[in-house]
């Protein structure tokens, strides 16, 4: 079986965030530190080369694939900033109706700006969504 490429590792998370060019994307991104930092409690890890990780848990699917994942993050890319919603979006109807203006993928939430969300509701899907594989992956989420 194929190993994960994307891993917790030692990069230094200022550097990597003081590094993006845009200046409007290193903006909301520092933000989203600040704000998934104190919604978590946890220390901001990078996990491959251009993702900030809070807290992690170890998974095992019916088919025996396992592995080790931030229990949520964000990457400032070049098209959006992307959050790790890791909990997806199902059930969720009526947060997402307050958001903004946003895509989603299946755990991914894709935002242009953060101004174009609503913060309020963004920090109430994070924390649903931390709390939710902090409960469901409780021996294995690090804090």
């Amino acid at each position: 079986m194929a190993e994960l490429k994307t891993r917790q590792n030692a990069a230094d998370v200022m550097g990597f965030l003081n590094g993006v060019k845009d200046p409007k994307r290193r903006e909301d991104a520092l933000a989203m530190l600040d704000i998934m930092g104190k919604l978590t409690g946890e220390t901001p890890r990078m996990w491959g080369s251009s993702i900030v990780g809070f807290g992690e848990y170890h998974y095992v699917y019916e088919s025996g694939r396992e592995g080790d994942w931030m229990a949520t993050g964000f990457s400032p890319r070049k098209q959006a900033l992307t959050l790790y919603i890791m909990s997806g979006f199902a059930g969720e109807e009526a947060l997402m109706e307050k958001l903004g203006t946003f895509k989603t993928g299946k755990s991914c939430l894709y935002v242009k700006r953060l101004e174009d969300v609503h913060l309020p509701t963004l920090k109430k899907l994070i924390t649903k969504s931390y709390r939710h594989i902090k409960k469901k992956y409780a021996s294995t989420v690090s804090k």
